[in-house]
């Protein structure tokens, strides 16, 4: 079987601000579609991504600001989190988690600074769309074997 996430929709209260905040952080704008019955669809893909967020109006009956973990992918965390800053982004500073698995929902158990002894999958920075909608951006140099 052969199957690949490619969309996964996150709920906005304004379509349009949403939009331009993801344009502005350089995704790439794939489409935006309207029907007569009040559907949109508008897709954006981070750069470098083949997984898309598609966001709209009668897409998710899931509250906005309610999406959390999305994760970014980069082998440069500090390159990254300067160009999203420098495109408007509010970027947390570079965190790891103490227990060095992965991380905790919300801020619980993060410890300033990138990890210190992993240079792929233990240091993040994290940031929030318009409505809350959670991002981690995680860095990943050197994939563990079979991914």
């Amino acid at each position: 079987m052969d199957l690949k996430l490619e969309v996964v929709v996150i709920p906005v209260a304004d379509v349009d601000r949403s939009k331009a905040f993801y344009e502005s952080l350089g995704f790439r704008l794939d489409a935006d579609f309207r029907t007569e019955r009040g559907l949109r669809v508008v897709q954006v893909t981070p750069p470098g991504s083949a997984a898309s967020i598609i966001f709209g109006d009668k897409l998710t009956t899931a509250e906005p600001g309610s999406t959390q973990g999305l994760h970014l992918v980069t082998p440069d965390i500090a390159a990254a989190r300067a160009e999203l800053l420098q495109r408007g982004a509010d970027v947390s500073e570079l965190w790891h988690d103490a227990d060095g698995v992965f991380h905790w929902a919300g801020t619980d158990n993060r410890v300033a600074g990138p990890h210190p002894s992993a240079d792929s999958y233990g240091t993040f920075a994290s940031f929030a769309d318009p409505d809350g909608n959670g991002w981690v951006i995680q860095q990943i140099v050197t994939r563990a074997p079979g991914r």
